[in-house]
């Protein structure tokens, strides 16, 4: 195949990613902190429209999961973290030429960043011609670059390059100071008096010698002095000088693009890569899905919320994982439980983990089969400002409205506690009315609730609870179970505490 790019399969899809914006439920799942935590430290290879643009299709994740498959060789893995620092140093060196003042500064620092490119791309293929590789992007890309650099512009690029570096480094001159005036002429067998002299005091040196040379700035640029030496060096060598002008004059933006886009995309996968690996040296897995724009039997175990992982490693702190599996026709998870029991995290990690599927990205379980969604949608509780016109209840109404109205049967929606401002029975109403019209989309969702009574609303219902510890229910073990939403797990381990259970009482009344 032809090589397109490393991230996408088709240059449509390529194209419509830059166009990208971030998706307005990033912030209700925290993928804004996700997404900050990979990409940080590689924000010149701007990622996040990349980040922001999820596939619809299961063979375009597939072309993401073979390269990161790939890149699981370490070889291959340095091999590409070489290019990226000697692309890095390219740019740099451009950059800083642009800025310099003198002309043939400009071009000597032109020079030496050809060159490290011509390294960067010789030695990318060489790591990839090396390497078995599986994944179709790599392949092609491979392909594309033996016969890039037997290119005639890649030939001429590299052939003139040696050429004018080893004529560069045959230039000698002699720098004759008398006073204030300079005189530059050409070297013809003059002795080296700095060699005399140090071997005329050689034997005067006894151990390590205070060092009294002068020390040269380290600023790029020259002084106007140098400069001037330079020029008549220039003089001195004009053919050379010529060529080199003529060189950086017919080579600009030599980068060939698709190698540029190659260096900015392929971090994609290396941030996240590495993002990834903090988690399983702590022993939490991460894992292939298996993904489908048909099935809505939809998967995963040891599924864990990332953000908040990421929040609790960095203080040592341990990690609850959690699972769930929907078999034709259930489509609604409704979660319900005691607050602060872990319902809000498990909403977000379900809405995570199928974002990151569409990515084509690895996700955080053991194992996991996954929907892809042609939209995603969330409602989780917003403060209330008093620059609004409408009350909460209103205000809850609208959105989740527009949602029910915008949604298909290809989209996700999570709703965490919508109503949880009005009455029980208001709560009931409203929430079976919503439950009514995510039924009728057949779409998947994700209700977290107060009202027990919804979790048995229709056979695409699946009744999920918040657990406490059996005997302590002010101890939440964040484990969020496929069992009846009755409300009795928590009410006896709360009245089993109080010593008010059926059998404590007739105890104490036979006392």
């Amino acid at each position: 195949m032809a090589f397109c790019s490393v991230l996408f399969d088709s240059p449509e899809r390529k194209a419509r990613a830059e166009g990208c914006e971030e998706p307005p439920f990033f912030r209700d799942l925290n993928l804004d902190q996700v997404v900050g935590a990979v990409t940080a430290g590689r924000e010149e290879y701007r990622l996040l429209p990349f980040f922001w643009a999820p596939l619809d299709d299961a063979d375009a994740v597939a072309y993401r999961h073979e390269v990161f498959r790939d890149l699981e060789e370490t070889a291959l893995r340095e091999g590409i973290t070489s290019f990226a620092e000697k692309m890095r140093y390219v740019r740099a060196h451009l950059e800083q030429a642009d800025k310099l003042y003198y002309l043939l500064q400009k071009e000597r620092w032109f020079l030496d960043a050809v060159g490290t490119y011509i390294q960067a791309v010789l030695g990318l293929r060489e790591t990839l011609v090396q390497s078995e590789l599986r994944s179709r992007a790599l392949r092609a890309l491979r392909q594309y670059l033996c016969s890039y650099v037997e290119s005639p512009t890649f030939v001429d690029l590299s052939s003139r390059h040696a050429e004018l570096e080893e004529a560069l480094a045959g230039v000698t001159y002699c720098v004759h100071i008398d006073g204030n005036r300079i005189r530059v002429s050409r070297y013809s067998g003059q002795r080296n008096y700095a060699e005399e002299v140090e071997a005329t005091f050689a034997k005067f040196k006894e151990g390590v010698a205070r060092d009294y040379r002068t020390k040269f700035p380290s600023w790029p640029d020259m002084n106007h002095v140098e400069a001037g030496v330079l020029e008549r060096v220039a003089l001195l060598y004009p053919d050379l000088f010529s060529a080199l002008d003529d060189y950086f004059r017919s080579h600009q933006g030599f980068i060939e693009q698709t190698v540029a886009d190659f260096d900015r995309e392929i971090q994609f996968y290396m941030a996240y890569a590495e993002f990834v690996r903090r988690f399983v040296a702590a022993g939490l897995p991460f894992c292939y899905p298996r993904v489908s724009n048909q099935s809505k039997e939809v998967s995963a175990s040891e599924a864990f919320d990332v953000a908040l992982a990421a929040k609790l490693l960095a203080q040592g702190s341990m990690v609850v994982s959690n699972e769930f599996h929907l078999k034709d026709p259930e489509r609604i998870l409704v979660v319900t439980g005691p607050n602060q029991g872990g319902k809000t995290t498990f909403a977000r990690s379900f809405g995570q983990i199928h974002y990151l599927a569409a990515l084509g990205c690895p996700v955080p379980g053991r194992q996991a089969s996954l929907f892809l969604f042609d939209l995603l949608f969330t409602h989780f509780e917003k403060e209330e400002t008093l620059a609004s016109l409408s009350g909460k209840l209103e205000d809850e109404l609208v959105r989740v409205h527009e949602i029910i109205a915008r949604a298909t049967p290809g989209s996700i929606v999570i709703l965490n506690e919508p109503f949880s401002s009005t009455t029980l029975r208001d709560a009931l109403v409203l929430g079976k009315k919503v439950l009514e019209r995510v039924s009728r989309l057949d779409l998947l969702c994700v209700y977290v609730t107060f009202v027990d009574e919804l979790a048995s609303f229709n056979e695409k219902t699946v009744s999920l609870v918040g657990m406490v510890a059996p005997d302590n229910p002010a101890v939440r073990t964040f484990k969020i179970v496929r069992r009846p939403a009755d409300g009795h797990a928590y009410a006896a381990a709360i009245a089993a505490r109080h010593g008010l259970t059926y059998q404590q009482l007739r105890e104490r009344i036979r006392q």
